[in-house]
């Protein structure tokens, strides 16, 4: 097996003490306004912040936040985001006007050791994007040392996690790259069988390397969610008002054929909640052989949700990426929040995929989230690594070229 963090530094064994570190952080936080809403993703950097704090540091935090189209916009300043860092920390962040320029410069020329400052809104200027050559240099310019720790970011190309990062000969991951990159890694390069994965959310057409992929390696596939629907319309069942992705039933019905041939046992819902739609007060537990006229599949019922738990009893392994059906409303939310506890509950190496999962296993119930070993913090990130592709922000934290 090759260990998925060779030839990576850990921010532990790079020279931080009393120098100036860029620590791309993701605080690509949820917001109402002004308002952060949860600030989840701001505490998940603070064991990277503080230990680099700790050895007299000036840490530059860098992120983005949102889609500003048309350079600097108010709604996406990170202000909230460095005010909020600072009741964290319980000291002071500075917050410069840009993220690059005098403002910046002065920022941290002026930053003591042991102290941090959060740059603006790096998308604020369309290099980011680009990897602008330029750009990544202004943004190197303020520091000694590079550390990524912004999962969620890292299979995007960008300027602060790509082209930034191949500046500097020092540069390695943050404490929550380093085991989202050891988690992922173990369940991609060498996972313990039995294996069981776990798919839901709306489209097989978003999930198909992720399940060309996890064909290969695991001993049972649970499909959930919209995307059950095409797999049950492609056996020939009336789904009748369900999202069916029409187009994807010869793919349902080969993914279907493959597994059979790999000897991977794939689980399909045998009953459904239903309604007429998703703003119903109620649902109506069903055969999906017997869906009625005018409704549509909102969650997984009572006898998938205890054939697709009975698997992760004695599953070494369990990945799960998609709800089960459509959480946010509480008649739809059981399926998801069965998976969840039955999750938690499971003796085996369990990781959550990110995106709507992980949102779900925060909800479901308390301690729920706890007692899963691994919740990823990148949703995108998470099902690019489990294809097997190599991540541009992670592959680039192996060279040793530059400053």
């Amino acid at each position: 097996m090759t260990n998925p963090l060779e030839g990576i530094r850990s921010i532990r064994d790079l020279p931080i003490d009393n120098r100036r570190v860029f620590l791309r952080v993701d605080f690509n936080v949820p917001a109402d306004g002004k308002k952060i809403t949860d600030d989840s993703r701001i505490r998940s950097a603070l064991p990277t912040i503080q230990h680099a704090l700790e050895r007299g540091a000036r840490v530059i935090c860098a992120s983005h936040f949102g889609r500003p189209k048309k350079g600097p916009d108010p709604k996406y300043s990170l202000e909230p985001c460095a005010a909020r860092l600072a009741e964290l920390l319980g000291k002071d962040v500075a917050f410069p006007e840009d993220c690059i320029g005098d403002a910046a410069k002065k920022v941290v020329a002026d930053l003591r050791t042991g102290h941090a400052c959060l740059l603006e809104n790096l998308r604020f200027h369309p290099e980011e994007e680009k990897n602008d050559e330029a750009f990544c240099r202004q943004l190197a310019d303020l520091a000694d040392v590079y550390v990524d720790d912004a999962f969620g970011s890292v299979h995007r190309a960008h300027a602060s996690v790509y082209g930034v990062a191949k500046l500097f000969r020092g540069r390695g991951c943050g404490f929550l790259l380093e085991k989202e990159i050891a988690s992922l890694g173990k369940i991609v390069e060498s996972p313990d069988l039995p294996y069981v994965a776990v798919l839901g959310g709306a489209k097989v057409s978003d999930k198909i390397a992720v399940v060309e992929a996890l064909l290969e390696r695991v001993t049972a596939l649970v499909i959930g969610g919209a995307m059950a629907n095409t797999f049950l319309a492609a056996q020939g069942r009336n789904m009748q008002a369900s999202l069916v992705e029409a187009d994807k039933l010869p793919l349902a019905r080969t993914i279907i054929e493959k597994a059979q041939g790999k000897g991977v046992a794939l689980l399909l819902p045998q009953d459904v909640v239903v309604a007429t739609g998703p703003d119903a007060a109620t649902g109506q537990i069903v055969n999906v052989d017997a869906v009625p006229a005018a409704t549509m599949a909102l969650d997984i019922g009572p006898k998938s949700i205890a054939e697709f738990c009975r698997h992760f009893a004695t599953a070494k392994t369990i990945f799960w990426n998609g709800p089960m059906g459509f959480f946010e409303k509480a008649p739809f939310s059981t399926g998801t929040f069965a998976i969840a506890r039955a999750m938690a509950d499971a003796p085996g190496f369990t990781v959550v995929g990110g995106g709507d999962s992980a949102a779900a296993v925060y909800v479901a119930g308390a301690g729920v989230a706890e007692k899963i070993k691994h919740i990823s913090t990148g949703g995108g990130a998470s099902l690019e690594l489990i294809e097997g592709k190599k991540l541009p922000g992670i592959e680039v934290l192996r060279g040793s070229e530059g400053k």
